[in-house]
């Protein structure tokens, strides 16, 4: 059974720094892809980024490029996702979800997600 538990959401002001956390089980996590996809109030799920954790290639949306980081540590089938220089437009409930962006967007298998807000 695939499971996916995101941690490390909170509220932080603008400009400020966060770091989130997924911890994966119940598939071969060193031969994956894995996003963050988020969902602000009142919106659909929107993908942020995606990492092969087989090649450590990584890609990310036009909105968070040069701020946010995606990263994993396949010792401990984790994903990261580190952001900067955050802003109000970024509070949403972020999840982590096995695949990549998916042209409908519907991410099936994702995590309980962990809500970000950025205010001052």
């Amino acid at each position: 059974e695939v499971q996916l538990v995101e941690s490390g959401g909170g509220l932080v002001q603008p400009g400020g720094s966060l770091r989130l956390s997924c911890a994966a089980s119940g598939f071969t996590f060193s031969d994956s892809i894995m996003s963050w996809v988020r969902q602000a109030p009142g919106k659909g799920l929107e993908w942020v980024s995606a990492i092969s954790t087989f090649s450590r290639i990584r890609y990310y949306a036009d909105s968070v490029k040069g701020r946010f980081t995606i990263s994993t540590d396949n010792a401990k089938s984790t994903v990261y996702l580190q952001m900067s220089s955050l802003k109000s437009e970024d509070t949403a409930v972020y999840y982590c979800a096995r695949g990549g962006r998916s042209l409908y967007g519907a991410y099936p298998q994702r995590g309980q997600g962990t809500q970000v807000t950025v205010s001052s």
